[in-house]
C-alpha cells in the first residue's frame, strides 16, 4: 500500500519534471507553447459552450416535465415481467446524455436501497460500463465542426444498450 501511494504522489511531478528537463535539451520553448495551449484550450471551450448549454437545457426539461416519469411508468409492466427493477431505468435513460446526471442518480439509487442491494450494485455496475454518447458526440464532433454524425451516435447509442443489458444480465448472475 505504501508504495501505490508513494507512486501516486510523485508520478505527475516526476513526469512534470522529465518533460521539462528534454524542453531545456531540446531548447523547445516549453512556456510559450504551454501559453499558446492555453489559449487554444480557452477558445475550444468557447466554441463548445452552446452545446453543452443545449444539451444541459435539453436533460433539465426531460428531468422536470415528468417526460422521464411517464415513460418509466408506461414500460414498468414491461420490466417486471423480464425481472428488471423499475428503479434503475432513469439511470439507463440518462446515462448515455449525461455523466453528472447519471452520477446523482447512480448516487439516489445507493444512498436509497443500499450499496449491497441489487440495484445499488446494478446501479455501480451501469454506470461503469456505460459512457455519456450524445455527450462525446457532442464534445468532440462540435470541436473539430463535424456537424454530420451518421453512423456514431447509432453505433455509440448500440453499445450503451448492449452495455446496460449486460449489466443486467452480468448483476443478476453474480448477485442475483
Amino acid at each position: 500500500m505504501e508504495i501505490i501511494t508513494l507512486v501516486s504522489t510523485w508520478l505527475i511531478p516526476t513526469f512534470l519534471l522529465v518533460v521539462l528537463t528534454l524542453a531545456v535539451i531540446k531548447k523547445v520553448p516549453a512556456y510559450e507553447l504551454f501559453v499558446e495551449g492555453g489559449k487554444e484550450g480557452v477558445k475550444m471551450a468557447f466554441s463548445l459552450l452552446p452545446f453543452l448549454v443545449g444539451m444541459i437545457v435539453s436533460i433539465a426539461i426531460l428531468r422536470s416535465s415528468g417526460a422521464l416519469e411517464a415513460l418509466i411508468n408506461s414500460i414498468t409492466p414491461l420490466l417486471q415481467l423480464v425481472g428488471i427493477p423499475a428503479d434503475i431505468m432513469p439511470l439507463a435513460l440518462v446515462r448515455p446524455i449525461s455523466g453528472t446526471a447519471a452520477l446523482g442518480m447512480t448516487t439516489e439509487l445507493i444512498a436509497t436501497h443500499g450499496p449491497d442491494s441489487f440495484i445499488g450494485r446494478l446501479a455501480s455496475t451501469m454506470q461503469g460500463s456505460t459512457d455519456t454518447t450524445l455527450y462525446i458526440l457532442t464534445v468532440y464532433f462540435g470541436a473539430v465542426g463535424i456537424r454530420k454524425m451518421r453512423y456514431a451516435l447509432k453505433v455509440g447509442l448500440l453499445a450503451d444498450l448492449i452495455a446496460i443489458l449486460s449489466s443486467i444480465i452480468i448483476v443478476k448472475i453474480v448477485f442475483g
